[in-house]
């Protein structure tokens, strides 16, 4: 914040917006009369910025190279002021011989006029700090000078007027304004901003900040001290409240949408929460809408698929699948919310998963065996019309009894005797031949009493 800023404030809302307040930096403060920026060190910090009282630490200061750095005490105006004193004063010393040879009368004159030079640099000022006015005389040429000799120290947020480096004459009045830190939220918007007002009412008047009507953490007329203060102002808004068919608005300084929802005379039970975060902060002409919640849970078992692992049997012929362990599925427990928002059912939620019963993996044997096709004395028989015969020629065909099965009707019992595995209707149609030609050369075509005779045919 410029000088100026603290010097001319608009009405709230035109030049001077808090609620885009740009946090401050200490160090380098512009006068309003001066071409070139003088800097200048802030000697302390912020109240809320020390921790256990510390003692604070001034901040580092910002000088541009091009720019003229006064000192408390420069050489040139130390210079200046001995030279003034000196000329004030007449010789301090003088010489033995020459005082016995001039006459008592150039003696008088000189000194007279030493007395006209001393009342002529000598002015009468006024000098007010922070409110604090005494009047005194000084030989200092400027602004700059008498506030060295005074020991006044002002930093990048004092105020200093007439500005440093303006000349003084007798009768000038010199005011210097102390900078305050103050740490202001604006309807939960936090601004780090710099006032030299003495109260908190002149602090808002002087930012621009309308409160009528408005909540402040601190009354109007607590004074600020040089370490500042933390101020909350919420203004007054206008909310909107939809809840059980109704809508209600108030205007209100709350600080939270449930402190709103509260002063509608509104009760919250339950699972009932609003639109939007109930400890969000309610803007001015905003809608909130009261949910009503009524939920219950629900568990629900769920059967978890097993896996299928399958390995190569050399042991078994091509297109042979033997299940050497039967697959189990596993078991778990789904606990789900069901909720109804304001009489409407919503899409059930799972909160909760618990396994009853872990899934058994399923392994299969894959025969990898390449499946002879000749057997002696059986090649040239007609093996497609006996298939034809006994089961349509369906390699996994079962009679309605379920004894047998394949292509041949093989029963369980039959099938391993001649060496395979499983059942008869699980076998490739050329494992099941070659096993029937098998059973022909031990037993004829009796083990087919109906279709044998299509063997010949």
């Amino acid at each position: 914040m410029s000088n100026s800023q603290y010097q001319t404030y608009e009405p709230y809302g035109a030049a001077y917006d808090p609620h885009n307040a740009e946090t401050l930096a200490y160090g380098v403060q512009v006068a309003p009369t001066l071409p070139m920026p003088v800097a200048y060190e802030d000697t302390y910090r912020p109240a809320y910025d020390l921790a256990g009282g510390a003692t604070p630490v001034p901040a580092p200061t910002a000088v541009p190279t091009s720019a003229p750095v006064p000192a408390p005490a420069s050489r040139a105006g130390a210079d200046r002021r001995a030279a003034r004193r000196r000329k004030a004063r007449g010789p301090e010393r003088v010489d033995n011989t020459m005082r016995r040879l001039l006459p008592q009368a150039l003696v008088v004159a000189f000194l007279a006029g030493g007395t006209t030079a001393f009342v002529a640099e000598d002015k009468a000022v006024e000098l007010n700090v922070d409110g604090k006015p005494r009047t005194l005389h000084t030989f200092a040429d400027d602004v700059t000078e008498l506030l060295a000799e005074e020991g006044v120290e002002v930093g990048a947020h004092d105020v200093v007027a007439p500005a440093p480096g303006t000349e003084l004459s007798s009768g000038d009045e010199i005011a210097v304004h102390y900078g305050r830190p103050v740490r202001l939220t604006i309807d939960g918007q936090r601004h780090e901003v710099w006032t030299t007002a003495h109260t908190v009412e002149e602090a808002l008047r002087q930012l621009g900040v309308r409160a009528e009507g408005a909540y402040l953490s601190a009354a109007r007329s607590q004074r600020i001290g040089r370490g500042g203060l933390t101020l909350d102002v919420r203004t007054e808004r206008a909310v909107t409240v939809m809840a059980d068919g109704r809508s209600r608005t108030v205007r209100t300084n709350a600080a939270t949408v449930r402190e709103v929802v509260e002063e509608a005379g509104i009760t919250l039970r339950g699972q009932d929460t609003t639109s939007v975060a109930p400890e969000s902060f309610p803007r001015d002409g905003q809608t909130v809408t009261v949910l009503r919640i009524t939920g219950t849970k629900e568990v629900r078992e769920e059967a978890i698929p097993f896996r299928v692992e399958r390995s190569a049997d050399p042991t078994q012929f091509k297109g042979t699948e033997i299940v050497e362990q039967a697959g189990r599925e596993g078991l778990r427990k789904v606990t789900y919310s069901l909720r109804t928002v304001n009489g409407v059912r919503e899409k059930p939620r799972r909160i909760r998963t618990e396994v009853v019963r872990e899934p058994r993996a399923q392994v299969v044997k894959v025969g990898t065996k390449p499946m002879p096709t000749s057997v002696q004395g059986a090649d040239g028989l007609n093996w497609q019309g006996l298939a034809a015969c006994e089961s349509g020629g369906r390699p996994g065909a079962v009679d309605p009894s379920g004894t047998y099965g394949g292509l041949y009707q093989f029963d369980t019992q039959t099938w391993q005797s001649l060496g395979g595995s499983g059942r008869p209707q699980d076998a490739p149609a050329a494992e099941q031949t070659f096993r029937a030609k098998k059973l022909y050369v031990r037993r004829g075509a009796s083990p087919w009493p109906h279709c044998g005779r299509r063997l010949h045919g």
